[in-house]
């Protein structure tokens, strides 16, 4: 592995299948997604039926309300066996080392770019307020940490659905990287279909030492400049899953010799690194939808809630610079303004309030649900969030810390990312 300690970034020894395995079986969805769709999941399992694929070596979270701790157990020794044999039995080929840029077509965009590389655990944080070169995007929950990293030492390699986001307008380093192998008249190391109709997905790998790869080296460095404590990259999908790796590394470390600590497989993390700026990606708005108050109630509560922060109600949208909406089931929604929020995004204020009287509310995707689960005013509300900015992005991280919870979405479901490459975390 060729760490890069100023950039928090290294090129690991990167796992693939063998050449003759199905890899459109082998790749499977981020085992966060679908979790109350068990469906989805009985879909892929008649997909994979008795071939090799990461399915054996990950969790779908679908199945933990649904299984007792024996049986959890039995699944869990089921992935550390399953890992085992594919390393043993020569599922995996010898890892090579380097990065690999990738192309991904979904059903509603043609392309979007990645590059999957190992980041430094050590210097990444989810703390509020910290300077790290790597940094959360949300708050981290951290009752989620301790089962996730249960899995991870369970195991003896890391499948990632983490995808992490630089901001490169000027597309210096996925973009470029992408552009030089694809005409470097290489052959690809993967090209193939993803199940469930879920796109394709097409990858180059480059090796440590060529130049494309210390052309990505040099544009991050160039990315970060010389500026202290400047972040370089943002967690955007897989906040749990990175704060669990870098619990786990934080387990291990503690029995190693600071010489031994220095490049521990378990100290880096693989992921995909996304350019912020790819149209590829969409940001799309988590809306809110509050339960067991009228909706004139609760206009009545906002309103007096947020009178010192020069609150304007309206029926249509006014341009200030931070609004939300109320919806109606008639159609009249109501547009809240404020010139003075308690939060930089309108969603960071709504939640503050939201905590604050502390409601029950549920997080929903799409303006359509939303309208559907408030159409009793009499019992509920739903409040529709804007779109996060993609050019406000990081520096809206820098000046809070993290986003407020459920803030944002990157894409659909079928959109995240699949499990194919993997690394060796064991010593």
């Amino acid at each position: 592995m060729k760490i890069f300690n100023s950039i928090a970034f290294a090129a690991p020894d990167i796992l693939l299948p063998r050449e003759d395995i199905d890899l459109s079986k082998w790749a499977v969805i981020a085992c966060d997604q679908y979790t109350s769709e068990i469906e989805y999941w009985n879909k892929v399992e008649a997909v994979v039926g008795d071939s090799p694929s990461a399915l054996r070596a990950v969790l779908p979270e679908v199945y933990l309300p649904l299984e007792d701790e024996k049986q959890q157990e039995a699944r869990l020794a089921n992935i550390k066996n399953t890992i085992n044999s594919y390393l043993d039995n020569g599922i995996w080929q010898s890892g090579k080392e380097g990065f690999i840029v990738l192309d991904r077509s979904t059903p509603v965009h043609p392309s979007r770019k990645g590059l999957v590389a190992a980041f430094d655990l050590e210097q990444y944080s989810y703390t509020p307020g910290n300077t790290a070169l790597i940094r959360a995007t949300e708050g981290t929950v951290l009752s989620r940490i301790p089962p996730r990293v249960k899995i991870r030492a369970n195991a003896r390699v890391e499948l990632p659905h983490i995808m992490i986001l630089i901001d490169d307008p000027n597309g210096t380093v996925v973009e470029k990287a992408w552009e030089t192998a694809s005409a470097s008249g290489d052959a690809p190391c993967y090209d193939t279909d993803l199940m469930e109709n879920a796109g394709h997905l097409k990858g180059f790998f480059l090796g440590s030492d060529s130049d494309a790869a210390k052309g990505v080296v040099d544009a991050l460095t160039a990315l970060k400049g010389d500026e202290k404590d400047k972040m370089l990259f943002a967690v955007g999908d897989g906040n749990h899953s990175l704060a669990s790796a870098k619990a786990h590394w934080d387990n291990i470390k503690a029995n190693l010799s600071e010489e031994e600590r220095l490049n521990h497989p378990a100290r880096f993390a693989l992921a995909e690194i996304v350019n912020i700026h790819d149209k590829g990606l969409d940001f799309e708005p988590i809306h809110r939808v509050v339960f067991g108050i009228s909706r004139d109630e609760f206009i009545a509560k906002a309103t007096e809630h947020f009178t010192p922060c020069g609150l304007s109600v309206s029926d249509k949208a006014t341009g200030a610079a931070q609004e939300f909406v109320i919806t109606s089931p008639d159609g009249a929604d109501l547009y809240m303004s404020m010139t003075n929020p308690p939060h930089s995004l309108a969603v960071g204020s709504v939640q503050m309030f939201i905590d604050e009287m502390n409601y029950e509310v549920d997080y929903i995707h799409g303006e359509d649900s939303v309208r559907k689960l408030s159409a009793d005013s009499s019992s509920s509300v739903g409040i529709l969030m804007p779109d996060i900015s993609k050019n406000a992005f990081f520096d809206t991280i820098a000046k809070e810390g993290v986003f407020p919870r459920k803030t944002f979405s990157m894409g659909e479901a079928f959109e995240k990312r699949f499990y194919l490459e993997a690394k060796r975390i064991d010593g």
